[in-house]
């Protein structure tokens, strides 16, 4: 069974790949399905592709294909409705207080081996962008995973959690979640523009990103400035 929400991007990338002969970017299915960032985008799609939905084509643009459609959007799979005027796409909208689960977010199954997407880096120094990508899915061991939450990996790029075990270059796994203990080491997107890897403290009414080396300095920033997407619960590293 298909949520709401990714009903609707379903039947926008079926509607503007009927009308266009592309599927749309994932900036215009973002602006269609009013999402600030393109984060629930990257989970939605992966959801749909989980489910045979759609199915992603290798080395090109705009590479999303629609394989099958469910009934409540079997009418769109009529030929004779590709010659009909389209209407513009208006998206039913469910308010929720929840932050957006991070890009490409999945379930994990009971298997020895689980395979997570790997959504790009990670500071662990000063913040970068936000991460936004799929780079591509690696095999982690079950046992290092909590439970049966959503977890997602990312490459760690800088040396600010070097003190915490955590090195240039290793893959963390994180697994989602939008609250904090003191002293956990959390992804924490700021401004909801820069992604880094710190260790949360609450203190008072602000909150600390705390680095792992003496070289960094904490920063310290109002608690509606940070949010929280995930707490790290295993790290891989290549020799």
């Amino acid at each position: 069974m298909l949520t709401r929400k990714q009903i609707q991007l379903l039947e926008f990338i079926q509607k503007r790949t009927m009308r266009d002969g592309v599927p749309p970017s994932f900036d215009e299915m973002k602006d269609a399905l009013d999402l600030r960032s393109k984060s629930g985008i990257h989970r939605l799609v992966t959801a749909l592709e989980e489910r045979g939905f759609i199915r992603r084509l290798p080395h090109r643009a705009r590479a999303l294909e629609v394989v099958r459609l469910p009934d409540a959007l079997a009418h769109l799979s009529d030929p004779a409705q590709q010659d009909e005027p389209r209407a513009t796409f208006t998206p039913r909208v469910v308010s929720s207080s929840r932050p957006a689960r991070p890009r490409g977010a999945m379930a994990v199954v009971d298997s020895p081996a689980v395979q997570l997407p790997l959504m790009g880096r990670i500071a662990a120094g000063v913040p970068i962008e936000a991460i936004s990508e799929i780079s591509h899915h690696i095999a982690v061991p079950g046992t290092m995973l909590t439970g049966r939450e959503h977890h997602y990996a990312l490459e760690v790029t800088g040396d600010s959690m070097i003190e915490a075990g955590i090195n240039d270059g290793d893959i963390v796994v994180i697994r989602e979640q939008d609250t904090a203990e003191t002293g956990d080491i959390v992804v924490a997107l700021v401004d909801d523009q820069e992604a880094t890897l710190k260790r949360y403290r609450r203190k008072g009414s602000m909150i600390a990103l705390e680095a792992a080396n003496p070289a960094y300095e904490t920063r310290l920033l109002t608690d509606d400035r940070v949010r929280i997407q995930g707490r790290l619960v295993g790290l891989i590293r290549s020799y």
